[in-house]
């Protein structure tokens, strides 16, 4: 049977088997080229400790067992050495040399340079001791003819010691570092040397834990693999793993011990936020032998403690500080094929080592697994955890976001401590955004909760806050860099540097309240971008504003107008992309000049949020990030409403009034409902047309109190192409004058300028009437009228006072204070013939 004794950089793993004469063979396999090479073989049958080969293949490194120690006794070797480790010349089998020959055992380990590198004279090899110390050999070679390489002889090997007086030690056979414990006073130092090609080797990293080693015995993680003798100081030694992540997290994760039968206990420490977590997890009762320590792997952007048959624990490292981001899993859903044993190592991101079975396995989340505990969760913290799992994990893959948006239409009012839509958003955005930029993680929101008051049943989480380590490099790049980032944020407070939508809101608030002149100067600006017309009011009205309230300065509204500008182009650009492609949900195109400015206000703070930690980055660039996460945020929420007009199977011409809605729109028109309200929560613009599109669907589908009550509170919101498609299409029955006159009289002044005049109905005509006499006689205040000239009326009318109502709107409209300009049919004889009207209906008369 094969079985691996150790993993080399880029997955080369050595392994040995015992051949038909008990001989035993040590073999090579290549992860990326899948092929075999044969490296060596012994003649006898040997117990294999350690082995450990060069980049170049030409010398490998071997400790083994010579004896047991009851071979020692019956054969009376009391001057032999128990342990042998020899320095071999394989290309070609040449030479042999005993580096050590001791009674302690002692694992091997060498250096690998930069991939590509050409042939190096010189091996760089670890000895690493039971007596608890680790030393280098420098190893020189010759070629010789025919590519035969020697080691030179030269006497004795140089060598010097790395490091004395260690607990526990792992190799990061990837990266090239080596990280350890010493014992120091009640507690323990990690460090950590970082070897560097071609160059000798730097302490880089210390931190202080609280962990008790002082009676440990050593233990070491990635020197090879020798199931009986870890099997034997198992309980003696530190079950402890160092984890590193590509986005310069750290994490220690350590094992405890407990007093409390059927209890775990495990601490992870994030060495990247300076603070640890305590995990204390109850289990069902089993049979004490069965109690065996937690495992840990590495994926990434997860740390798993793993107990076989128990529990399965997925800890988020990038967001550590919510409990409800770590996903819990038990029974079933804990189970990991073929990884039934507790003798586990991770000697990469993503691999397990079955220590028992000798087996290396790749380790990844199963999309399918996930998407079914979502599904089938009843809990928020679970349904929470495997939604962000789902998003960080798998990066957007389409078949998995319309899956997730599936689950989200069917589940909206299942989850009572967070709104799934905001959830999907905002957790969308940030794992599109964050790749593009350095340290924007730590810049943009994650979540759309601020803190999480739930429990994991079954697990209890204590929290504390460790030291941040100290990092001495210069000049280093990749991970150092990017932890050195991480651990400057946490001195920063990094909760605080996450964008927070509430000055946004309170921003909105105000100017919302202070409504049309701000709304009408968004329309102006629109236009002109629009069309190429030239805006030049833009001082006039900085003047009245500042007039109005002194705290907004000129620099501010022309910031935010600025924004508003992009963000029509965005619309635009986002309209035509929509339109350019199959044209499923029947968004309208048009302006929304209120989402105009909440975009500009959203623009300029997030880019002002982000100019003061990203300086580095530069204006433009900045200003690409904001435009982007713009049309991000519009695409999802278009990506959300498409999925679910596919599901319901809605046509694309669903826009219309002829008929009542089907299940399948009201279904829709309540996720709609939610997405407005999950963009109200978090303060978000929406695409154009989404507003026009819900209140149609909100028409075909509410009873009339309903769609009003919804109109009311601002559920649904009046916008020019919905009402004057409602006014021309609808004929007037009962029903439908009901319907428009209560739409008619629930316009803003603006729209319903504009719109009225699609309704030809007498109602109608009385409000427009009204109104116009209304303007008229405030338009002329106390200004004295001359008296009105008589003039022949369209109609004989022997009502005094109506006679000289009239007289006097003429008088005014030949003054030249006409209210409204653009509406040329509205003037005084419309009004003297709207009044007939009325006063004959009212009296039952027949109009001629």
């Amino acid at each position: 049977a094969l079985y691996v004794v150790n993993v080399e950089r880029n997955g080369k793993i050595i392994y040995t088997w015992k051949g038909n004469q008990r001989n035993t063979h040590i073999g090579l396999y290549d992860l990326q080229t899948k092929q075999n090479e044969h490296l060596y073989v012994f003649e006898k049958d040997l117990h294999i400790i350690s082995c450990s080969v060069n980049s170049e293949r030409t010398l490998l490194a071997v400790s083994f067992c010579q004896y047991t120690e009851e071979e020692r006794a019956s054969q009376l070797l009391q001057s032999a050495s128990k342990y042998l480790t020899l320095l071999i010349e394989i290309h070609p089998i040449n030479n042999v040399r005993v580096l050590k020959a001791v009674d302690s055992c002692v694992r091997v380990q060498f250096l690998y340079p930069v991939e590509g590198r050409n042939s190096s004279t010189e091996s760089r090899l670890f000895l690493v001791s039971e007596d608890k110390y680790i030393e280098q050999f420098d190893i020189r070679v010759v070629s010789e003819e025919e590519h035969k390489v020697v080691i030179q002889k030269s006497g004795q090997l140089p060598r010097a010691k790395v490091v004395d007086d260690l607990v526990w030690a792992q190799w990061d056979m990837m990266e090239q570092r080596l990280f350890y414990i010493v014992p120091k006073e009640s507690k323990s130092t990690l460090r950590c040397v970082q070897f560097y090609p071609d160059e000798n080797f730097n302490l880089i990293l210390e931190s202080h834990l609280d962990i008790a080693v002082n009676d440990a015995q050593l233990k070491l993680v990635n020197f090879g693999y020798d199931y009986c003798q870890d099997q034997d100081n198992a309980s003696k030694s530190l079950n402890l793993q160092v984890f590193a992540s590509k986005a310069g997290g750290l994490c220690v994760c350590c094992s405890l011990a407990s007093d409390i039968p059927h209890e775990i206990m495990y601490s992870i420490y994030f060495l990247h936020k300076g603070y640890n977590k305590t995990f204390t997890v109850s289990l069902e009762r089993t049979e004490s032998h069965q109690l065996k320590e937690v495992a840990f792997m590495n994926l990434d952007y997860y740390v798993a403690a793993y107990l076989p048959g128990q529990f399965l624990h997925l800890l988020n490292i990038q967001h550590p500080d919510l409990l409800c981001y770590s996903l819990f899993l038990t029974g079933e859903d804990a189970r990991i094929d073929t990884l039934q044993n507790c003798s586990i190592r991770s000697p990469w991101v993503s691999t397990a080592l079955d220590c028992e079975a000798g087996s290396l396995y790749d380790v990844n989340i199963s999309d399918s697994a996930l998407l079914q505990f979502l599904q089938k969760s009843k809990q928020d913290c679970e349904r929470l955890a495997a939604l962000h799992c789902a998003l960080l994990y798998f990066q957007h893959t389409e078949d998995l976001e319309m899956q997730i948006i599936r689950w989200i239409s069917e589940n909206m009012s299942t989850c009572h401590s967070f709104d799934p839509i905001q959830e999907f958003i905002v957790a969308s955005l940030y794992c599109r955004m964050c790749p593009e930029t350095q340290n924007l993680d730590k810049l943009l929101p994650y979540t759309s909760l601020h803190d999480w008051i739930g429990v994991v049943p079954g697990v209890i989480c204590a929290t504390d806050i460790i030291s941040l380590p100290v990092l001495e490099f210069q000049n280093s790049k990749g991970f150092w860099e990017k932890l050195n980032s991480n651990l400057e944020s946490v001195k920063y407070a990094e909760p605080h540097l996450h964008y927070q939508s509430n000055v946004l809101r309170r921003e909105w608030r105000n100017l919302s309240e202070e409504g049309k002149p701000t709304l009408f100067l968004i329309f102006i600006l629109s236009r002109s971008i629009l069309f190429g017309l030239l805006f030049c009011s833009f001082c006039d009205f900085c003047l009245f504003t500042n007039q109005r309230e002194e705290r907004r300065t000129t620099a501010y509204l022309r910031n935010i107008f600025e924004n508003a500008k992009k963000y029509v182009l965005v619309s635009i650009v986002f309209t035509l992309s929509y339109f350019a492609q199959a044209r499923l949900v029947p968004l309208f195109e048009e302006e929304d000049y209120q989402q105009q400015l909440l975009m500009g206000l959203m623009v300029a703070q997030l880019k002002d949020h982000l100019m003061r930690h990203l300086q580095y980055v530069g204006k433009k660039k900045i200003d690409q990030i904001v435009l982007d996460y713009v049309a991000n945020l519009l695409n999802l929420v278009h990506r959300i409403m498409k999925e679910v007009w596919r599901r319901y199977q809605l046509h694309s011409c669903v826009f219309c009034f002829d008929e009542r809605g089907s299940a399948g729109e009201f279904a829709v028109f309540h996720i709609m409902s939610r997405i407005l309200e999950a963009a109200n929560g978090m303060c978000m613009p929406l695409p154009p047309g989404f507003h026009t599109l819900h209140l149609g669907l909100g028409v075909r589908c509410l009873p009339l109190h309903t769609l009003l009550h919804y109109i009311d509170n601002g559920i649904l919101q009046l916008t020019e192409t919905c009402v004057r498609k409602l006014l021309k299409d609808l004929d007037d029955t009962e029903q439908n004058e009901k319907l428009k006159f209560s739409i008619v009289m629930r316009l803003p002044e603006a729209l319903g300028q504009k719109v009225r005049q699609y309704w030809n109905h007498p109602i109608n005509a009385n409000l427009i009437a009204r109104k116009y006499v209304k303007l008229l006689l405030e338009k002329l205040g106390n200004r004295q009228c001359s008296r009105p000239i008589p003039e022949r009326l369209s109609v004989p009318v022997e009502f005094l006072p109506l006679n000289y109502l009239t007289n006097v709107l003429a008088e005014i409209e030949n003054q030249g204070l006409h209210p409204c300009e653009k509406q040329d049919h509205v003037n005084a004889r419309f009004v003297e013939e709207t009044a007939l009207k009325h006063t004959m209906t009212l009296l039952g008369l027949k109009y001629t």
